[in-house]
């Protein structure tokens, strides 16, 4: 007479997975995205200026930035404007229908300040309830 589990077999149920294949690729995963990752970057270079003392302010969602580059160049998002008497209308066109209007400011600090003061001024004629200017800590 066979010892085993009642009903006469010798075989036991396989109650474990096996979780080695699934480990394997997501370690694979993992260093893919790694690798990719800082590829992915692709920002804006602007020299901000270094403050120490700044305020922040919350954000809940996803800002609209406006960038003024060192050569002057006027960016929203990573979209370039040709002139600042254009910057009304597309920021206009951008914030449309949004009950929170807020923008950026990011400018490179070699940027003279009245092309600043003139970006400034094109923001606010769009209608822009809330402005902020876009710092850096200082590197210690």
């Amino acid at each position: 007479m066979e010892v085993g589990r009642p009903g006469g077999g010798n075989r036991s149920a396989l109650s474990q997975i096996n979780v080695t294949p699934f480990v394997d690729v997501m370690l694979v995963l993992l260093i893919i995205f790694m690798v990719t990752a800082p590829m992915m970057d692709q920002g804006v270079e602007v020299d901000l200026p270094e403050i120490a003392e700044a305020p922040s302010l919350p954000v809940k969602k996803e800002p609209l930035v406006v960038t003024v580059e060192k050569s002057g160049k006027i960016l929203i998002g990573k979209t370039e404007i040709e002139t600042v008497s254009k910057l009304t209308p597309v920021l206009e066109q951008a914030l449309k229908g949004k009950t929170d209007q807020e923008v950026f400011l990011e400018a490179d600090q070699k940027v003279p300040y009245g092309r600043v003061v003139e970006v400034m001024a094109a923001i606010k004629r769009a209608g822009v309830d809330k402005m902020g200017m876009v710092t850096r800590m200082p590197e210690e």
